[in-house]
């Protein structure tokens, strides 16, 4: 076998010119999919929890995303409607919440300390439709008056119950959400908001002060919309424009109609992309025709949004399920219900959740090779972890140097490709600069 490797390229690393800083990686169990993962035997457990939290040897993950149901009993703490918007709620907690304490306490386990809750709808007779699952806005938003009342102080009321309900139970919810995908009308959970986004803007000063007013230090996002097209031409300047913004503490979307592709500088708030899958099968492919499904791909979306798009945290869309490989919109399954298999997108998250840890911020890395993104970063600790996506056929090679104010002592590396899955990789460390080899559709890690 002969890998034909082209000449080496000089990339400079700039520790003190900082960008993004990155909160981290993650994904989330909704719709009962933690009950499922809770089900399982211990063992299976404990493969899928370590495949997906380990920093050892796993992808080491360190976000949870939960769904804050809306629906009927064992779904919404708030299950009836207690008859009007002033009436004293009847709030229901069950300590379960469909599986999703266990899930947050085994995450919580590994050290993640992230935990975004998002609701996908108000409690239908919050809305104008009278329907969790049916299309609807929030009753009392600009143009949405209901006969039943003004329901969006109960609403925010009822969100930061939920928030206080896990905060009793010692899981400190970090992040809340109150809308998930406002700009599609699917058959399940679902409220909407308008292309300028009034709705959203007219909600988040309530919610932000029933937030306060409860002592809690939850930070608010918004809005989850489909895709970043939808984010960055729609939502994000109609939040600017009307100063809201300054209650938010993140700016969230999918990558489903639209992946992150550029910076969105009017606002320098955090982006997370929080949900993303391809609609196709579960595979364990790196690379074979460039298909949705696999890893490399992912690899490179990953590359895009983190150095191009400027992102500072990416969900997939769920982490662990069992015996569903007609959908590769999770990243573990177990094909024959007793070992945990990981799929080729998997291995491209690892590739950067396991040594960039939340708190570490990109930096400026200069030269990257023909066909190659390069992305550079400074953890909390001190060390330097350089990630290059190869997208061309053919290797590289990269020598490292860095500007002043960082000198490596050692050197690691790690690649996946075809024929490797998170493996060492060789990282030659002499007169300050460290030399490693890229392959084709491969991407190598490297921890100064």
């Amino acid at each position: 076998l002969v890998t034909l490797v082209v000449g080496q390229t000089a990339v400079t690393v700039s520790v003190g010119t900082k960008y993004q800083r990155i909160d981290g990686f993650g994904f989330s169990q909704a719709f009962g999919r933690a009950a499922e993962f809770q089900n399982a035997s211990s063992d299976l457990q404990k493969q899928a929890l370590d495949y997906l939290f380990s920093t050892d040897t796993g992808a080491g993950f360190s976000i949870i995303r939960n769904r804050i149901g809306s629906g009927g009993q064992g779904d919404s703490i708030e299950p009836k409607s207690p008859g009007s918007p002033t009436a004293t709620p009847s709030y229901v907690w069950d300590d379960d919440d469909r599986g999703q304490v266990w899930f947050t306490k085994q995450a919580m386990s590994y050290g993640v300390s992230t935990i975004y809750a998002d609701a996908w709808s108000a409690p239908g007779f919050m809305k104008t439709s009278g329907s969790e699952s049916s299309p609807g806005y929030l009753c009392g938003t600009p143009g949405h008056k209901c006969s039943s009342g003004d329901w969006r102080q109960a609403y925010a009321d009822f969100l930061v119950k939920y928030v206080q309900l896990y905060a009793a139970a010692g899981m400190p919810i970090t992040h809340l959400g109150f809308l998930n995908e406002p700009d599609f009308s699917p058959s399940y959970s679902q409220m909407q908001i308008s292309s300028n986004a009034a709705e959203a803007i007219d909600f988040i000063p309530i919610l932000y002060k029933t937030v306060q007013a409860a002592g809690l230090s939850t930070n608010l996002t918004c809005c989850d919309a489909m895709g970043w097209g939808t984010t960055t031409n729609n939502y994000v300047p109609a939040l600017v424009r009307s100063g809201v913004t300054s209650y938010l503490a993140v700016i969230t979307s999918h990558s489903y109609s639209a992946d992150a592709t550029s910076a969105i500088t009017s606002t320098p708030l955090p982006k997370w992309n929080t949900e993303g899958g391809p609609n196709t099968q579960f595979t364990t492919t790196w690379y074979g025709s460039g298909a949705a499904n696999e890893g490399f791909t992912w690899a490179n979306k990953l590359a895009v949004a983190m150095v191009r798009a400027e992102l500072s945290a990416y969900l997939f869309w769920e982490g662990f399920e069992i015996r569903q490989t007609q959908s590769a919109m999770h990243l573990v399954d177990t094909l024959d219900g007793r070992s945990a298999t990981p799929s080729g997108i998997f291995w491209a998250f690892a590739m950067w959740s396991r040594h960039i840890r939340p708190g570490a911020y990109r930096v400026a890395a200069t030269g990257s090779p023909s066909g190659v993104i390069t992305g550079a970063f400074v953890n909390a600790d001190g060390s330097v972890v350089v990630v290059f996506t190869n997208s061309g056929s053919a290797a590289q090679s990269a020598a490292l140097a860095f500007s002043s104010g960082f000198t490596p002592a050692n050197a690691s590396a790690w690649v996946t490709s075809n024929s490797a899955k998170f493996a060492s990789t060789p990282a030659t460390l002499s007169g300050g600069k460290v030399t490693v080899s890229i392959p084709g559709r491969a991407v190598v890690t490297v921890k100064l």
